[in-house]
């Protein structure tokens, strides 16, 4: 049986002539020395760098939001109907008393003496008419 040699087929300081495979081979050669220092610690600073540099974008989207939403004056809450809260500075709550009422509208009360006129224990179920071919439920 013959006996292999000792020497590797294709060295690969041989073949990388170029710089950048040399700096790949001599890189690749400190990962299996040294992984956290050449692999880990990379990793990790970019993700708290990241962290750190998104904080503006973050801080922009709020902004944005707080200025789409944004804080109803005294004049307004009386227009729409709303009051201070218990402590007269906290939030706004809703005071059904003072609501504007666009013309043409029905408020709650009229739309409640409205539905309690119907006659609700006299009905009767009707089926709702069906397309051609179209199935309707029944066996």
């Amino acid at each position: 049986m013959p006996v292999f040699q000792s020497k590797p087929f294709r060295s690969s300081k041989a073949k990388a002539g170029d710089l950048g495979e040399r700096i790949a081979t001599a890189y690749r050669s400190k990962i299996a020395h040294n992984p956290f220092l050449f692999f880990g610690l990379p990793f990790i600073t970019l993700m708290v760098s990241a962290s750190f540099l998104l904080t503006p974008a973050t801080a922009l989207r709020y902004e944005k939001h707080d200025q789409k939403h944004k804080q109803v004056t005294d004049q307004e809450a009386m227009e729409l109907g709303l009051k201070g809260g218990a402590a007269g500075q906290g939030g706004l709550t809703y005071n059904p008393r003072r609501r504007k009422v666009l013309k043409g509208e029905l408020n709650e009360r009229d739309e409640y003496y409205k539905l309690m006129a119907k006659d609700l224990d006299n009905w009767e179920q009707k089926r709702v008419e069906r397309f051609k071919g179209e199935p309707d439920g029944r066996l």
